[in-house]
């Protein structure tokens, strides 16, 4: 059975209650009542109940003895597994191949060495099988044996030719993250086994000093799991063990902690004596937070490691020891400092001001306070440092490594699921992502940088000359990238989008509601739906809650409206554009660019023998708004453009086709008169005929042999 994670922590599985999957090797064709699937799981259910008679009753029915159940066991694997030599000859001389593989990559002679019985080890071995193979996690059935104290298993290996020293096999991507590399020898020191150690040192040969990927070697491994108490004794008695068998006393943790710092934290006067006697560690040697072993003393209140490490000549003059002492309220520990020449020294912060606005104060308050470190992390759980709710806890402020974050705690399970998902955001522009975290007490701290208000919050400052424009593009991005990493959100609230300093919008799951999408367009709709009433909400300043809000909402006079109302329905209708189609509509045009874009269809069209039919698309539902338009608009400046100074003569009917005539001489061929008395030209039309681009957009896009003529390249998209 494999080990996973730095940590290596085994994944035992369970009991097969599923249907076994059936293998692709020929069996014996079933009997007419039931299915070679039927027979496969009641095989496996009949191995693990090691139930010889009905094994045998259901191979001689047509069950396949290599088939596979939950998770990749075979009918052999569970019966070793249920350390049962009978039913493991009979599965072999049935024909179960030695060689299948669990689904993380285990075999029969693997699970053996878990087991321990060196019978059922010889029979495998006598199958041909390599004796240091090994599962996907680098585990040998060598180092099985020593992660659970087999002792005979491990002698029995050892003398037909396991390597005693190999380290785990793991992939260049885990060697990257410093995982595997470890031996049998630590393996049996992290598990406490004494005797299985002693063995493997003074009868194999270990090497005590190699090291794994994380370069800590077997005496780190020992006294890594020695604050456990149930692990005190056995990691006394082999760290001791080690050194007087000349482990090296140098080796560090992944956190930087030596032996000696860990023998404090284990609060072992025994350890601590030992290696302070060997003379080969430095005894002021830190952490990579800074701690060294007085210190770590010193916080732990134990005031004998403390009297012994100033006896060696531990330095008094690192790090506020009598401050610290005080804070414990613990004299004797404080007395004893100031006799090895400790001085109290009154802690001066330096100025410092936070980068953020919104909760300057409270950073200052957190800067200022003590309160305990969590790796680099420092964050005070409590109201007036929260900044938001969720349905799954709060979020609070944070200071990691001095940088102002927000802090999500979740217990370690459930964190390490959602520090997966933040950090498949690490190239999304507009999904929050993760900046660090920290683990303590079953706890994972999940840190994001920090904002200055969500969506909501933002809408309710008081701003009459907002434009939403880029605030909803960015929105719909962030939609977009969600749904590019697989998921669907199902809950598109204002409070789940945040916005930084510079303004820049983020969207983060923190109710944990996303839903895979694994080709569901209904989750995707869904999302599109929610992201319309979301807009709405947007465009009409969250003045209602985000349930109530309608188009009815939408103020009439704003110069987007037209555009908006189109935006909000192309997201009900689920338009095929997408939203990053949608994030180039309309709406999102300057006021030049929608006026560029009716200028320049006359040019696009003009040589067309048929120039109406490019506004009769088939699927336009949508009439022309302004069939009258040459009695709206300004007498004098149709009479101008009638009859202008250079050229014959033009008269302009009420179609479309002329309306975008004029718009384009007009602009083409200046003339002050009109100028002076109209003014800006885009003001003047956009204003006028305010359904006019939303109109020209969709008729051009939904005409098949003419939806090219609506793309246009804007700068500011």
């Amino acid at each position: 059975m494999g080990s996973l994670g730095s940590g290596e922590e085994h994944q035992r599985y369970g009991a097969i209650m599923e249907p076994a999957a059936h293998s692709q090797q020929d069996s014996p064709t079933p009997s007419s009542t039931e299915t070679e699937e039927d027979l496969a799981f009641k095989l496996n259910a009949a191995v693990r109940d090691s139930n010889i008679e009905d094994v045998v009753k259901l191979l001689d029915e047509g069950a396949d003895v290599n088939s596979k159940a939950e998770s990749g066991w075979t009918p052999l694997q569970s019966a070793v597994q249920a350390d049962n030599e009978d039913l493991v000859r009979l599965l072999l001389d049935k024909g179960a191949c030695p060689h299948a593989r669990k689904d993380n990559g285990g075999t029969a002679f693997i699970e053996a060495g878990i087991v321990g019985n060196v019978n059922i080890l010889k029979l495998l071995l006598h199958c041909g099988l390599n004796i240091d193979d090994h599962d996907d996690n680098g585990f040998t059935a060598f180092m099985e044996a020593a992660w659970y104290g087999k002792e005979e298993a491990l002698k029995f290996l050892y003398e037909v030719g396991a390597n005693v020293n190999l380290r785990r096999a793991v992939s260049e991507e885990k060697v990257k993250l410093h995982k595997g590399g470890a031996t049998a020898l630590m393996d049996a020191c992290r598990k406490g086994h004494f005797s299985v150690v002693k063995t493997l040192v003074q009868e194999m040969g270990a090497d005590m000093n190699v090291c794994d990927n994380n370069d800590r070697n077997a005496l780190i491994h020992a006294l890594k799991e020695g604050c456990a108490k149930e692990r005190y004794e056995s990691a006394v008695s082999i760290g001791r063990f080690l050194l007087d068998h000349g482990v090296d006393v140098n080796s560090k943790d992944e956190c930087g902690k030596t032996a000696l710092i860990l023998a404090v934290e284990m609060k072992s006067p025994y350890l601590v004596e030992a290696l302070l006697e060997k003379g080969e560690i430095d005894i002021d040697d830190a952490d990579e937070e800074g701690n060294t072993a007085l210190m770590v003393a010193v916080e732990k209140k134990d005031f004998n490691i403390a009297k012994l490490l100033c006896k060696y000549g531990a330095r008094t003059d690192v790090g506020n020891l009598i401050a610290v002492a005080n804070r414990n309220r613990d004299p004797n520990m404080a007395r004893l400092l100031r006799q090895c020449n400790a001085k109290f020294v009154p802690e001066t912060l330096k100025d410092w001001k936070p980068k953020s606005r919104r909760w300057r104060d409270q950073l200052k308050k957190l800067y200022k306070i003590y309160r305990p470190m969590i790796g680099k992390l420092k964050t005070f759980q409590y109201i007036q440092q929260k900044i938001q709710n969720t349905s799954r806890g709060g979020i609070y402020l944070g200071l990691y490594g001095g940088t102002e974050v927000a802090v999500r705690t979740s217990r370690s399970t459930e964190g390490a699921k959602e520090k997966s998902f933040f950090e498949l955001c690490d190239n999304c522009e507009h999904l929050l992502k993760l900046f660090q975290f920290e683990k303590e007490r079953g706890y994972m701290y999940l840190c994001f940088p920090l904002w200055e208000k969500n969506l909501e919050e933002h809408l309710q400052e008081p701003d009459d000359q907002r434009d939403y424009k880029d605030a909803l593009r960015m929105i719909l991005q962030a939609v977009r990238e969600m749904h590019s990493l697989g998921f669907a959100l199902q809950d598109l609230h204002p409070r789940s989008f945040f916005i930084d300093l510079g303004g820049k919008i983020y969207l983060a799951d923190f109710d944990n509601k996303r839903m895979l999408i694994e080709g569901k367009k209904e989750l995707v709709n869904s999302d599109l739906e929610a992201l319309s009433r979301l807009v709405l909400y947007v465009l009409t300043g969250g003045r209602k809650p985000l349930q109530q809000v309608s188009t009815e909402d939408l103020p009439a006079d704003s110069p987007d409206y037209e555009e908006a109302l189109d935006l909000v329905s192309s997201l009900v209708s689920h338009d095929e554009r997408g939203l990053e189609g949608l994030r180039k509509h309309p709406y999102f045009w300057s006021k030049q660019t929608r006026f560029k874009f009716l200028k320049s269809i006359w040019n696009k069209i003009k040589d067309l023998r048929n120039r109406k039919a490019v506004f009769q698309a088939p699927n336009s539902t949508g009439s022309f708004p302004y069939p009258r338009w040459t009695e709206e608009i300004d007498k004098d400046l149709l009479n101008i453009m009638k009859n202008p100074r250079k050229g014959r003569s033009f008269q302009y009917s009420n179609d479309i086709i002329d309306l975008l005539r004029l718009i384009r001489n007009l602009d083409e061929h200046p003339d002050t008169r009109i100028s002076n008395r109209i003014g800006d030209h885009a003001e003047y039309f956009l204003k006028l005929f305010p359904a006019l681009t939303i109109y020209v957009y969709n008729s051009l896009r939904q005409n098949p042999e003419y939806s090219h003529l609506a793309d246009i390249q804007d700068a500011s998209l």
